[in-house]
């Protein structure tokens, strides 16, 4: 009889619809939740987004390529490309290899490493840029020594290095620290026993593991390394052709009322807003579909 039961409620479809749902609320209750979500997304993310465009382009496609051929333009893409490419690496090494520390072994000051990561969350930029000012700056604790020795660090290339990796340093790291939890650390303690060396263990077993944590971590970090404004700020000197990346040129563009090129200029943010929100979506679904496929 118990059986039969089962059976027939099984059978019955709103028995089936009732245990898939989430909660027993009326219909109008999730239409109206997503007419919220959808409105709060246009309203603050798609409009002022099109904006962007719309203001970048209404001076014409002449006007919009001409403020990013401008040579101060050029100067900041490569400023800001440059200093992505030395914070991205820099962080990736550290972020792998804090995050392994951290879900593979047992040591004193582990908890103590993972408040140091999530410092720059909880440290403003703004003060972060300020730090370096004070350590290096002309009036800093190594300001002499660097002066003596000609080296220049704060309105330079180093001082926006830097801060760029000090703002960025988090994303690989807390990306992969959970990851690598999870999945545990039988499979590398079974790839030692067989014979594998550190690295071999890293190679074979542990990155195949996180690679697509790892990936989207990097992307992260990237775009927040292109688009950092606060510290970077502080310690450029907005020094225009030479310390000034791409958010503080739109800066100083829109303060000079040249509104059509600080727009265009900030398109390309926007374009790196996109193009990571896209390859964002791409490793989701290769993360699934490897997940599915494993099991």
């Amino acid at each position: 009889m118990a059986g039969a039961t089962s059976l027939h409620a099984a059978a019955d479809p709103a028995v089936r619809f009732e245990s898939r749902s989430a909660t027993r609320e009326a219909p109008w209750v999730k239409w109206t939740l997503i007419a919220v979500s959808l409105a709060f997304f246009a309203l603050f993310l798609l409009l002022p987004l099109i904006a962007v465009f719309v203001e970048a382009l209404r001076k014409g496609w002449d006007a919009y390529i001409a403020a990013l051929v401008e040579p101060d333009a050029l100067s900041a893409i490569r400023l800001t490309l440059l200093a992505a490419a030395i914070s991205v690496p820099l962080n990736l090494s550290f972020g792998v290899a804090a995050a392994w520390a951290i879900a593979k072994f047992d040591f004193r000051g582990k908890h103590l490493l993972i408040t140091l990561i999530d410092l720059p969350f909880s440290v403003s930029p703004v003060v972060a840029g300020l730090i370096y000012v004070l350590v290096f700056g002309a009036q800093g604790w190594f300001g002499p020594w660097l002066q003596a020795h000609d080296l220049k660090v704060i309105f330079a290339v180093p001082g926006i290095v830097l801060a760029t990796v000090f703002v960025t340093f988090p994303f690989i790291a807390r990306e992969l620290i959970p990851l690598m939890q999870a999945q545990g650390k039988e499979e590398e303690e079974a790839a030692v026993v067989l014979g594998a060396n550190g690295w071999q263990t890293f190679r074979y077993v542990t990155l195949p593991n996180i690679k697509w944590g790892l990936l989207y971590g990097v992307i992260l970090c990237n775009a927040r390394a292109m688009g950092e404004f606060g510290a970077v700020s502080v310690v450029s000197g907005h020094i225009r052709g030479l310390t000034n990346t791409l958010p503080l040129h739109v800066e100083i563009l829109y303060n000079e009322y040249q509104f059509a090129a600080a727009f265009a200029v900030a398109s390309l943010l926007a374009l790196l807003a996109l193009v990571t929100l896209a390859v964002k979506t791409w490793i989701e679904h290769q993360a699934t579909q490897s997940g599915d496929a494993s099991q």
